[in-house]
């Protein structure tokens, strides 16, 4: 199927050498159209770019670019949408540097939902991995979209809570749609493209290289009404995210950790630069002025741990012999209730119900 021209002529400039977002903005603003734009004379285009971005123009994209993005749009999964379209991300479409178009695979709708960014190491302990996963499940089940960026780590583990409740998951990726970086998340790109979104304003065939990964993560902030940053090192990409968060006029979010680690660090210089400390989803949530429906009414409903479990502190042994549960069984139901603002974890191992 060939592409609709409109769309094709979006395409041949953002493919451009040396033409850019900002270069493409202004020949928008003077010529109305990339229709108007693609026919313009060198001279004309040479009032605005660089003579040899306007030669670049005049000349035209190759063919087989566009006849290979008509054949990865053959797939009803997959879209592209230009910042002229309705269904392009307002909350991004008000950022200061919007992309001029997204490639998308899965679900449109989740593009204009609204979103919290969780991002965070990629070199994340166990902990962190079950902390992001936790979190993203709670407010997913609130009903935000989880948005981060498909990295091994935090990314990763953010994007499978999002994808349990029912605001689901929008990963923003440095590569073009139709290679999955890392490889070894391809199994969560195919859950990605089936029950949330994958998104990126790269070509067809983008490498993953370096360059890419700071844009992406000003979509990935854009997207969002706040960002979380559940575990960092004081060098963690994620870092960059939380800026882009602020200069956005975005939330910011921080997880504490040990003091001593190493990925905790990152975490601990935002929060003392004033991003908001969290031990919960309730505490987002608050704060982002949404309703709360915990997922931890449905582990109630299935686990009845607090007929076992009351305002007296318990111990993991005690609560084990009341509810007939195992440790491993009690550790991930006390890990979510407690990340839902319902239990809280004492000193000595000591577990209290708090709501």
């Amino acid at each position: 199927m060939p592409l609709d021209a409109s769309l094709a002529s979006w395409i041949a400039l953002s493919q451009i050498p040396g033409l850019g977002n900002e270069g493409l903005r202004r020949l928008l603003q003077a010529f109305g159209s990339p229709d108007s734009v693609l026919g313009a004379s060198v001279s004309s285009l040479s009032a605005h770019v660089k003579p040899a971005v306007a030669r670049a123009i005049a000349d035209g994209v190759d063919a087989a670019v566009l006849d290979t993005l008509a054949a990865w749009l053959n797939d009803p999964l997959n879209r592209v949408i230009t910042i002229a379209d309705a269904e392009f991300p307002q909350a991004l479409f008000n950022t200061i540097d919007p992309p001029l178009l997204l490639y998308v695979k899965g679900r449109t709708d989740l593009l204009n939902a609204r979103a919290l960014a969780v991002v965070g190491s990629r070199n994340a302990t166990a902990q962190g991995k079950r902390n992001a996963e936790a979190f993203a499940r709670s407010i997913s089940e609130a009903g935000l979209c989880i948005v981060s960026g498909m990295a091994h780590g935090i990314d990763a583990a953010a994007h499978l809570g999002g994808l349990e409740g029912k605001g689901s998951s929008v990963a923003v990726v440095g590569t073009g749609l139709d290679k999955v970086y890392p490889a070894a998340n391809r199994e969560l790109a195919h859950r990605l493209a089936q029950g949330g979104t994958i998104v990126s304003e790269f070509p067809l065939g983008t490498p993953p290289l370096a360059s890419n990964f700071p844009r992406r993560n000003r979509i990935i902030s854009g997207m969002s009404l706040g960002c979380l940053v559940v575990e960092a090192s004081l060098k963690s990409g994620s870092l960059i995210t939380a800026r882009m968060a602020l200069e956005q006029g975005r939330e910011v979010f921080a997880i504490p950790g040990s003091i001593h680690s190493p990925q905790s660090k990152g975490c601990h210089a935002l929060i003392q630069q004033g991003a908001k400390l969290v031990e919960c989803a309730r505490d987002i949530l608050d704060e982002l002025g949404c309703s709360f429906s915990p997922a931890a009414a449905v582990i109630d409903q299935e686990h009845p741990l607090f007929a076992h479990l009351g305002f007296d502190p318990l111990d993991l042994e005690g609560l084990a012999q009341r509810s007939g549960l195992t440790i491993a069984e009690l550790s991930a139901i006390l890990l979510q209730l407690e990340l839902d603002g319902r239990i809280a974890s004492l000193p000595g191992g000591l577990y209290q119900r708090i709501t």
